[in-house]
């Protein structure tokens, strides 16, 4: 199923989009459990502000394969469309409430933007905030761009307050992933980089959590499921 335009007509008189992210994120994340190694799991946030839509959570004891090599035998992704040199945060200077039990880590996290992330430079501001943030503890990173209505490219933002030495991308819609890693002792960081176009499918992109594990996030497949769940025809 090709890219739709939830925020135009005809389809944004027929469904709300908020519904439908909200959809796609718990369908991600139901993917994402059926596929996380034993000590993982994923579940969906989705409030409409500045939050994360999947976040992936490892707990003490894991240890199992993950899953979806089976579904996905001889996937492996692509090389980087880029690798940047990048510097990893070393000093945390924080204070922390724990409980007796020890919580869930976040290792890694996919970001459905929405209109309200992008209307006003605030919001792009705090989006791009969470997301360096993210980066610089080195949490695994999707995002994903189908907002229509509104030109902001939160990518080029991103790259711009990493400070990062890399062309803007002249695309309105995309979904990106991000991986920072290690190699001889040098931070650096791998992006991949797709444009999305509306009457085009989704990519496969990786979504590397921290520690090391990735997995193939099926965009197409999450989002071609979440327009039959949500009733919504391929010819709309």
């Amino acid at each position: 199923m090709s890219l739709l335009d939830h925020f135009r007509p005809p389809l944004s008189t027929r469904r709300h989009w908020h519904s439908f992210h909200n959809a796609w994120s718990t369908y991600l994340a139901d993917d994402l459990n059926q596929r996380l190694p034993e000590g993982y799991f994923a579940e969906p946030n989705a409030q409409f502000g500045i939050e994360i839509d999947v976040a992936t959570y490892t707990e003490v004891g894991s240890g199992t394969p993950p899953r979806w090599t089976e579904e996905y035998p001889q996937w492996t992704p692509e090389s980087p469309t880029v690798t940047l040199p990048f510097q990893l945060n070393t000093d945390i200077v924080e204070v922390q409430v724990l409980s007796f039990q020890e919580g869930p880590t976040l290792v890694g996290a996919i970001e459905l933007i929405s209109p309200a992330n992008k209307d006003r430079p605030a919001h792009r501001d705090a989006f791009t905030s969470k997301c360096q943030t993210y980066l610089q503890q080195g949490i695994g990173l999707i995002i994903v761009d189908v907002v229509t209505t509104l030109s902001a490219n939160l990518h080029n933002e991103l790259m711009k307050r990493l400070e990062m030495p890399i062309e803007p991308m002249d695309a309105d819609l995309y979904a990106i992933a991000y991986r920072v890693a290690e190699t001889s002792e040098s931070p650096h960081l791998d992006i991949w980089q797709e444009a999305l176009r509306v009457g085009s499918p989704l990519p496969i992109l990786p979504l590397y959590l921290k520690g090391g594990l990735y997995l193939p996030i099926n965009l197409e497949e999450t989002y071609h499921y979440t327009c039959i769940r949500q009733r919504i025809p391929e010819s709309t």
